[in-house]
């Protein structure tokens, strides 16, 4: 099936779509998220990214006033330590009951490339940490246009390396989000290019899989996503691509192969406007051979799976019992 009518068909899908299964209905979207969504365009995100003068502009305020990337809202329970891998910081955060024998996640988040990890996602590796079980590693790796995916990428797989020696039989499953799920997959095709293996498993929340942000039926979403929009992603897309063309798989792994790639579960929403990508996603990485879960919910906007909604709440427990 083609992706545009992937895309028709899940435009108006009546509850959450299963990407290969038959998912139980859901009437519409809960209250909770109808006025999470009315509260996400109230606030700056979508003016962040409305030009390429927007983008520049706040790059250029961070680089004045960078963001701290110390943990902050992990929540009791939880145990963090600072270390260094390949220059980088990166944080381990471990149940403080123990850790012998967990699970080891690695944890890379969002924020377009150009942003620092923020307290959202340190709560989300807290709830992983604590109701999982599991040792999450954090790596604080370099923003652009500081740092580019010509290094990043190969940086990043080197530590998912790292961490699947040293974890042993320990199950690793790499989760991102947003721009870290791109990330994610990008460095895991790299690992399978030179030969190493793969993490047990890939869990993508709202991946940036392409950063052209080029389909027409794209236009339409982003009058309706409340956080993105396509010229500010476009340019933060050259930004982190640097010397590279922004089709490259480095920067939009959708245009990278996926054989031989760990199974994922992907989780997107119709009001997210990289939601198409995830779909043909799924698709292209079914085609060979790869398991695929898609959990595409109708007008979940993006990063839905981390938001205090009870569709939020559903995902994250599909992801905790995913990582133990």
């Amino acid at each position: 099936m083609s992706v545009a009518r992937l895309v028709s068909a899940f435009q108006f899908c009546p509850g959450a779509c299963v990407f290969g299964a038959r998912a139980p209905r859901d009437p519409a979207p809960s209250l909770q998220s109808r006025l999470f969504n009315l509260l996400l365009q109230q606030l700056p995100y979508k003016e962040q990214l409305a030009s390429a003068e927007a983008v520049h502009a706040h790059v250029q305020k961070l680089a004045l006033e960078p963001a701290s990337f110390e943990p902050t809202g992990l929540g009791r329970g939880v145990e963090a330590v600072l270390t260094k891998m390949g220059g980088w910081p990166v944080y381990y955060t471990a149940p403080t009951s123990g850790h012998e024998g967990c699970n080891h996640v690695m944890f890379l988040h969002g924020g377009g490339y150009i942003n620092e990890i923020v307290p959202a996602h340190w709560r989300f590796v807290g709830q992983m940490t604590r109701k999982a079980g599991v040792v999450c590693v954090v790596p604080i790796y370099p923003l652009a246009p500081r740092a580019t995916a010509k290094d990043v990428v190969p940086a990043t797989a080197e530590l998912i390396r790292m961490l699947l020696e040293d974890a042993g039989p320990a199950k690793v499953t790499v989760v991102g989000n947003s721009a870290g799920a791109g990330l994610a997959l990008a460095a895991c095709q790299w690992l399978r290019d030179h030969g190493h293996r793969q993490p047990n498993r890939l869990i993508l929340i709202s991946p940036a899989a392409d950063a052209s942000v080029s389909r027409p039926e794209q236009k339409e979403i982003a009058r309706r996503d409340p956080v993105q929009d396509i010229p500010g992603i476009v340019e933060a897309g050259h930004l982190y691509a640097g010397g590279l063309d922004i089709g490259h798989p480095f920067v939009s792994p959708l245009n990278g192969a996926f054989r031989a790639l760990a199974p994922m579960t992907i989780f997107s929403g119709t009001r997210d406007l990289l939601y198409p990508d995830s779909v043909d996603l799924a698709e292209r990485a079914r085609a060979v051979g790869v398991s695929v879960e898609l959990h595409l919910l109708r007008d979940q906007p993006h990063n839905y799976a981390l938001m205090p909604t009870p569709e939020g709440r559903r995902a994250r427990a599909l992801i905790m019992r995913a990582i133990a």
